[in-house]
């Protein structure tokens, strides 16, 4: 990087852009869960198209992210930006008139485009604008930021959901997203990575294989086609990147320990938490009959948590090796999912999101500035969306597993004797006579805490993995240098 680039006056404005532009996606996923009971309620949505709305979001955002990347560090990581905004703005738009759940699925797919293109550029843009001496002040802010859209979301979609009516929700993306817009167009730099060959062969083979894999992921059925499909077009991705002068993805990463090692330390850390809110919500709202707007102040604490030891595990970075943050922290989060399993109440969970919070702002910088410290600047924009690619699919691959195993455990718990609506869903149950509603709440507890105990086992994984893959190295920065 150029020191004329690096001193660009207009730095700190690109980092206002960036953090507009994060906030809608941020914003979006808490909101949305806060509404899932609602959506359950009111738009008349069963289980399965609860999880299709969460998934079609998840299940394009995965299968573009690579490349989108890839061509923001060719075609420009602003115009990107801008794109996506526009994109997840619009149809944010859309979702606002859904009538039916397939609508809603519909719309959240298109959302999914937009995120996919706008989500690599924002970290990308920030860790080439600024220097080394100024990276970590700048991803605190980023990071301040996005910790202010998880709380916000959950208090101020709660407040809508109880005082309008459900798709209002999605009002709030439009205006942040056409701010973003104008702020981007007006105060930020473009920036690219130097020009090289476009890889075609590559943009086809990442899409249909990420596509087809958390496609047969989320379906949980043995699909061969699509199985076939996922197995083929990955291989021959790997494959043609192996062998290409010019490839999308330089593969060449994953001999780096640090880098394979904080990979597969993400992917089970997204595994254990991915499908947590989607049992929480509906725990506070149908088990402990919280309304909307107490259901976003009850996962406040969470959300507190994680901002305030996000600074404190970035600053550890400073002293700490990565390895000891991240094997630390991750086993702090599996305690919170046992203090989870064995809730009784409120206040045990409140227990487990300080401890869970606490456990991912040790764990988080860490890792991510372990993976990224592998990846070169010119590359950014795709490792960026690597990084992405690799929560989205853990999360993809937790609401598919757990969000079966959830469902599985409570109509198996339910008494044979209640009505079938009951036996598949908790917001049927709780509609019905006082003791099929009792029974469900008991039932969904149950599941819960199968549910928790699965992540506290991934959780341990995953500490494992860090401490036998990642190299005991001294503290590095949070962001890659000049390579």
């Amino acid at each position: 990087m150029n020191s004329n680039a690096v001193r660009d006056p207009r730095r700190w404005w690109s980092l206002v852009v960036l953090c507009l532009a994060l906030l809608p996606l941020v914003v979006d996923s808490t909101v949305l869960n806060v509404a899932i009971p609602t959506l359950m309620q009111e738009l008349g949505a069963s289980p399965s198209e609860i999880q299709w709305i969460l998934d079609s979001y998840v299940l394009v955002f995965a299968g573009l992210l690579l490349t989108a990347g890839s061509l923001s560090d060719r075609y420009g990581r602003r115009r990107f930006l801008i794109i996506g905004l526009a994109i997840f703005g619009g149809a944010s738009l859309i979702a606002v008139l859904a009538a039916e759940p397939w609508q809603l699925i519909a719309a959240r797919g298109l959302m999914g485009v937009g995120g996919a293109i706008l989500m690599p550029s924002t970290l990308s843009i920030l860790i080439t604008t600024f220097d080394d001496d100024e990276r970590r002040k700048a991803m605190a802010a980023w990071s301040a930021v996005a910790m202010l859209g998880v709380i916000a979301g959950p208090i101020v979609g709660g407040l809508i959901i109880e005082n309008y009516w459900w798709g209002s929700v999605f009002l709030l993306n439009a205006p942040i997203a056409a701010i973003g817009i104008v702020a981007a167009v007006v105060l930020m730099p473009e920036t690219r990575g130097p020009s090289r060959r476009l890889d075609p062969l590559g943009v086809v083979l990442s899409i249909v294989g990420l596509f087809s894999l958390v496609y047969v992921v989320i379906e949980r059925t043995w699909n061969p086609v699509m199985i076939a499909v996922a197995v083929v077009s990955l291989a021959g991705f790997v494959l043609w990147e192996r062998r290409t002068a010019a490839p999308m993805l330089p593969l060449g990463l994953f001999g780096n320990r640090n880098f394979s090692g904080s990979s597969f330390s993400i992917l089970l850390m997204s595994f254990g938490s991915g499908a947590v809110m989607l049992m929480l919500t509906q725990y506070l709202q149908f088990v402990l009959e919280y309304g909307a707007a107490q259901l976003g102040v009850a996962l406040l604490p969470y959300a507190i948590s994680a901002a305030v030891f996000n600074g404190v595990g970035a600053g550890l970075g400073q002293k700490v090796s990565n390895r000891t943050l991240i094997v630390v922290g991750i086993l702090v989060m599996g305690l919170s999912f046992v203090v989870m399993a064995m809730s009784g109440g409120y206040w045990s969970l409140f227990a487990a999101f300080v401890i869970m919070g606490a456990g991912g702002g040790i764990a988080g910088p860490a890792a991510y500035a372990t993976l990224m410290g592998a990846v070169p600047v010119e590359h950014a924009g795709v490792g960026s969306a690597l990084n992405d690619t690799i929560q989205q699919v853990g999360m993809a691959l937790s609401i598919a597993a757990l969000g079966s195993v959830l469902a599985g455990v409570y109509t198996s718990s339910m008494p044979e004797s209640a009505p079938e609506a009951a036996r598949e869903s908790i917001a049927q149950a709780v509609r019905l006579a006082p003791d099929v509603a009792a029974a469900g709440r008991d039932a969904f507890s149950t599941a819960m805490a199968t549910g928790a105990w699965i992540g506290a086992a991934s959780c341990l994984a995953a500490a494992c993995l860090a401490l036998l893959v990642l190299r005991p190295s001294a503290p590095v920065s949070p962001v890659p240098a000049e390579v």
